[in-house]
C-alpha cells in the first residue's frame, strides 16, 4: 500500500506541485477574442469567412470620443481634436518577429536588423476636422471645402447647419447634441493581445496631454485590453476568496491546526497540479477561467472532508490509524471515485457545444476534477497516517449537533411522506411556469463587467452614437451587373433605404454614398441632392470619376476587386439577439419580395450576427449536453447498483434542481447565453455526488444485513453530516462569485449555489421516501 512509503509519495506530489507552479507562471496566458465565440461548422460562419477574404474585417477599428459640455464648435477644442487625430496615427512600438502584425504596419527599425521591427498598428485616423466636401466647379473641376473652417470661427454657425443635415457624419463623427467628436482609428487586422495593450496605453497617454473634459474609447483592442485585466484580477481574487472560505470551514470542522493544514495543503497541491496541466498544454484563459480555482478548491475540499470525516469516524470507533485509513479508502475511496467521475462527466458534456471556449472549459474542468481526486486519495491519506489522531481533530467534538439534526430529518421523512411528495409536485408546477419565461434575447451590455471603464464607454457610444455591433449586408451582382452599374446601385439604394427604416440600424455606408456625394457636388453641395441621380444619363456623367475613386480607394473595402460583390456596412444598437434575429428574418422576406434577383442578391452577415447565433446553439447544446451527461451517469449508476429502481432513485431527485435553476433564469429575466448555459451540466454533475454518497452508504448498510429502515437511519446519520458540510462549502464557494464584476459569473454563482442547496434538500427528503416505497 502506498501509505507505507510516505516520503516517496509526499516528495512526488511536492515536485509535481512545484513543476505545476512554474508551468502556470510561464505558459498560462489570458486573452479575450470575439472569434472564440463563433460557432464552429456553422453555415453563416462559413459564408462570413469567405466574405472576409474579399473585404476588410468589420471590427478593425477604434473610436476615441472627446466631449465638451458647452459644445464642440470652439476653435481651441477643435484644434486639439485635429491634433489628437494626427498624433494617434503615429502610434508605434517595437516588437519581435514572433509578434503577429499586419504587413502594412511594419517598417524595419534598422535596415538589415531582424531582431526587432517598428510596428505602426494604426493604419489611418479620421475626424470631423479632416472631413471635406467635394464640390464641382465648371472651370477648375472638382475641389473640396472643409466640413469645419477651423481658422474661421465666424463660419462655424453655417458649418454646423450643414453638418447636421449630412447623414454621412451627423451621428457618426459628431454626436446629435453636438457636444462630442469622434476620432475613428483603423487598426491592423487580427490585432494580438500585446499590440492591443500597447495601443490602448498609448491612446490614453496621448489624449491625457490635451486635457479634454471627458474621453471614451470603443473597439476590439479596447475590449481585449480591459477585459483581460479584469480576468487576471478576478482569477486571483476568486482563488484568494475560495482559500479563505475553505480555511474558515475547516476551522469549524476540525478545530486543530494540523487538521486544517493537512486539508488545506491537499487542496492546494491539487490546484497547483491543475494549473500546471493548463500550463503544460499552453491553455489560454478566457472569460470562464474565473470558475477554475473555485471548482478545483471546492471539489477538492468536498473530497477531503469526506475522506477525513470517514477517517475520524473510524478513529472514534477505536481503530488504529492504518486500519482506519484502509477502511476509509475501501468505503469512501470508491464513492469519491464515482462522484468525481459523475462530476467529470457533467463537465465533459460541455464538449458537445459548438462553441470552442465552452468545449475547452468542460474538458479542462473534467481533468481538474480527476486531478483533485488523485491528490486527495493518495496524498491526503498518506499524510494522515503520519499524525496522531489528537493532532487532527478534538476528540471530544463528535459532531453531536449534526447527529441530532439528521435524526430529526430522518423522523420527518418517516412521518410526513405525503407532505414531502405534495410539496415536490407543487414545486415542479412552479418551475414549469418559470421555465416558460426563459428568453434568449442576449444583450452585450448585460454581460459586460459592472461599473468597469469598458462598460461605461460602451454605454456612452450606445447612447450618443451608433454603438459597437457591426451589421453587414453582403451584396452579389448577377451576370451583366457590377458595382459601376446604374441598375445595380439603384437596387442597393433601395435596400439601404429599407434598413434605414429600423431605428436601431445606423451609420450605413456603401458604394452608393460615392455617387450620392458626386451628385451633391454637382449641385453646389446642397444637402437635398445627397441621393442617386434620378436619370441614368446623369449617372453616366459621374461614372468616369466614380470609377477612379472606386479603383483607388474602395476595392477590398466596400467593393470586391472584381466589382462583382459589394458590402453595405452599418452598425446596430445592442437591442438583443432575438430582436436582431427578427430584423434579419423580416429583411430576408422583404428582399425576396422587393429586390430583383436577376440583378443582385443580398445576405446579412458580420461578426455580430454570427455571435448572436450562439443563442440558438446554446439552447441546442444545452439540451444535447445535458442528455449526454444524464445518459452516461445513468450507465455508471446502473452498472454500480444493477437495479433499475436504484437508477430512478438516483436520477429523479437531481432533475428537480435542474428545473429550479431553469425557473430562476426565467423568473429573473436572465437571458440564456453561453456563460449561463454551462450551469446545468455543472449542477447535474455536482448535485448527483451527494446522491451517490447516500446510496453507496445505503447499499453498504444493506450488505451488512440491515433492514431498509435501519439502513436509511444509519445513512442519514453518518453520511448526511458529510454531504451537509460539503454542500455548505459548495454553496458559499460558488456564492463567492457574487464578488465578481462579471454579470454571467454572478448568475452562475447564484444558480449553482441555490440549486445545490435545493439538491441537498431533495436528497435528504425525497430519497428516504423513495427507498421506503421501492426497496423492501
Amino acid at each position: 500500500m502506498y501509505t507505507k512509503y510516505p516520503k516517496l509519495v509526499i516528495s512526488t506530489f511536492a515536485i509535481l506541485a512545484l513543476i505545476g507552479t512554474i508551468l502556470a507562471f510561464n505558459r498560462i496566458k489570458f486573452s479575450f477574442d470575439f472569434e472564440q465565440f463563433f460557432p464552429s461548422g456553422d453555415e453563416d460562419l462559413e459564408f462570413f469567412l469567405e466574405f472576409k477574404e474579399k473585404f476588410e474585417p468589420d471590427d478593425n477599428f477604434l473610436l476615441v470620443a472627446v466631449k465638451r459640455e458647452a459644445g464642440v464648435f470652439n476653435q481651441d477644442f477643435l484644434s486639439k481634436v485635429l491634433q489628437l487625430s494626427l498624433d494617434l496615427r503615429r502610434i508605434n512600438y517595437l516588437a519581435g518577429p514572433e509578434d503577429s502584425v499586419h504587413a502594412q504596419s511594419l517598417e524595419l527599425l534598422v535596415e538589415g536588423q531582424d531582431s526587432s521591427i517598428r510596428c505602426y498598428p494604426i493604419l489611418s485616423s479620421q475626424c470631423l476636422l479632416q472631413f471635406e466636401y467635394p464640390v464641382r466647379n465648371p472651370f477648375t473641376g472638382f475641389s473640396t471645402i472643409p466640413a469645419i473652417h477651423l481658422e474661421q470661427p465666424e463660419l462655424y454657425p453655417k458649418d454646423s447647419l450643414r453638418i447636421v443635415q449630412d447623414e454621412r457624419i451627423y451621428g457618426s463623427l459628431i454626436s446629435e447634441d453636438c457636444k462630442t467628436l469622434v476620432v475613428v482609428l483603423k487598426t491592423v487586422d487580427n490585432i494580438n493581445q500585446k499590440a492591443a495593450n500597447l495601443i490602448i496605453d498609448a491612446i490614453k497617454e496621448r489624449s491625457k496631454h490635451y486635457e479634454f473634459e471627458e474621453e471614451h474609447i470603443l473597439g476590439r483592442a479596447f475590449f481585449q485590453t480591459e477585459i483581460v485585466k479584469i480576468q487576471v484580477f478576478e482569477f486571483f481574487m476568486a482563488t484568494f476568496v475560495s482559500v479563505i472560505l475553505v480555511i474558515i470551514v475547516l476551522f469549524f470542522l476540525f478545530r486543530k491546526f494540523w487538521g486544517i493544514i493537512i486539508a488545506l495543503v491537499s487542496i492546494l497541491v491539487g490546484l497547483l497540479m491543475f494549473t500546471g496541466m493548463l500550463g503544460l498544454f499552453a491553455r489560454t484563459m478566457d472569460t470562464m477561467a474565473l470558475l477554475y480555482p473555485i471548482i478545483m478548491i471546492i471539489v477538492a475540499t468536498s473530497d477531503v472532508i469526506h475522506v477525513m470525516s470517514k477517517y475520524i469516524d473510524e478513529l472514534h470507533k477505536g481503530k488504529n490509524k492504518m486500519s482506519a485509513i484502509q477502511t476509509t479508502i475501501k468505503e469512501i475511496g470508491m464513492a469519491i471515485f464515482l462522484t468525481s467521475t459523475t462530476t467529470a462527466i457533467g463537465f465533459l458534456s460541455l464538449s458537445t457545444s459548438r462553441l470552442i471556449p465552452i468545449q475547452q472549459f468542460g474538458i479542462n474542468a473534467a481533468i481538474g476534477v480527476m486531478i483533485a481526486y488523485v491528490s486527495v486519495i493518495i496524498f491526503t491519506t498518506t499524510v494522515l497516517a503520519l499524525f496522531p489522531k489528537e493532532q487532527i481533530i478534538k476528540m471530544n467534538e463528535r459532531g453531536s449537533i449534526w447527529t441530532i439534526f439528521m435524526q430529526k430529518v430522518y423522523h420527518f421523512t418517516k412521518e410526513h411522506p405525503r407532505k414531502i411528495s405534495g410539496f415536490m409536485v407543487a414545486l415542479v408546477a412552479v418551475c414549469l411556469y418559470g421555465i416558460s419565461l426563459i428568453t434568449t434575447n442576449t444583450q452585450f451590455k448585460k454581460i459586460l463587467p459592472k461599473k468597469a471603464e469598458v462598460t461605461e464607454d460602451f454605454l456612452f457610444f450606445e447612447k450618443e452614437f451608433s454603438g459597437f455591433r457591426p451589421f453587414e449586408i453582403a451584396v452579389e451582382f448577377k451576370q451583366g451587373y457590377d458595382a459601376d452599374s446604374w441598375l445595380a446601385l439603384k437596387e442597393m439604394d433601395k435596400l439601404e433605404t429599407y434598413f434605414k427604416s429600423y431605428p436601431s440600424v445606423k451609420d450605413m455606408n456603401s458604394v452608393t454614398a460615392l455617387y450620392k456625394s458626386l451628385n451633391r457636388a454637382y449641385h453646389a453641395n446642397k444637402s437635398s441632392y445627397y441621393r442617386l441621380p434620378k436619370l441614368e444619363k446623369i449617372f453616366k456623367k459621374h461614372q468616369k470619376f466614380g470609377k477612379k475613386v472606386i479603383d483607388k480607394g474602395m476595392l477590398g473595402v466596400l467593393v470586391s476587386r472584381d466589382k462583382k460583390q459589394a458590402r453595405i456596412s452599418a452598425k446596430v444598437l445592442d437591442i438583443g439577439a432575438d430582436n436582431i434575429k427578427k430584423i434579419k428574418q423580416e429583411s430576408e422576406q422583404w428582399i425576396q419580395q422587393n429586390i430583383d434577383p436577376s440583378i443582385m442578391t443580398a445576405r446579412i452577415t458580420g461578426t455580430g450576427i454570427i455571435i448572436d447565433k450562439n443563442s440558438d446553439y446554446v439552447r441546442d447544446s444545452l439540451i444535447q449536453g445535458l442528455l449526454f451527461a444524464i445518459l452516461l451517469i445513468s450507465i455508471v449508476i446502473a452498472f454500480i447498483y444493477r437495479n433499475i429502481k436504484m437508477l430512478f432513485i438516483a436520477l429523479l431527485p437531481n432533475l428537480l434542481p435542474l428545473m429550479i435553476a431553469a425557473a430562476i433564469i426565467g423568473f429573473l429575466g436572465i437571458a440564456l447565453e453561453a456563460g449561463v448555459a454551462i450551469v446545468f451540466a455543472i449542477i447535474f454533475g455536482i448535485a448527483i455526488d451527494d446522491t451517490i454518497h447516500l446510496l453507496s452508504k445505503f447499499k453498504l448498510c444493506k450488505s451488512k444485513g440491515m433492514d431498509t429502515e435501519t439502513a436509511i437511519q444509519t445513512t442519514l446519520t453518518e453520511t448526511g453530516k458529510a454531504i451537509c458540510l460539503t454542500t455548505v462549502i459548495l454553496f458559499f464557494g460558488f456564492l463567492s462569485l457574487f464578488m465578481s464584476s462579471n454579470p454571467p459569473a454572478i448568475t452562475v454563482g447564484l444558480l449553482i449555489s441555490s440549486t445545490l442547496l435545493s439538491a441537498l434538500i431533495c436528497d435528504v427528503l425525497i430519497i428516504p421516501v423513495m427507498l421506503r416505497k421501492w426497496i423492501p
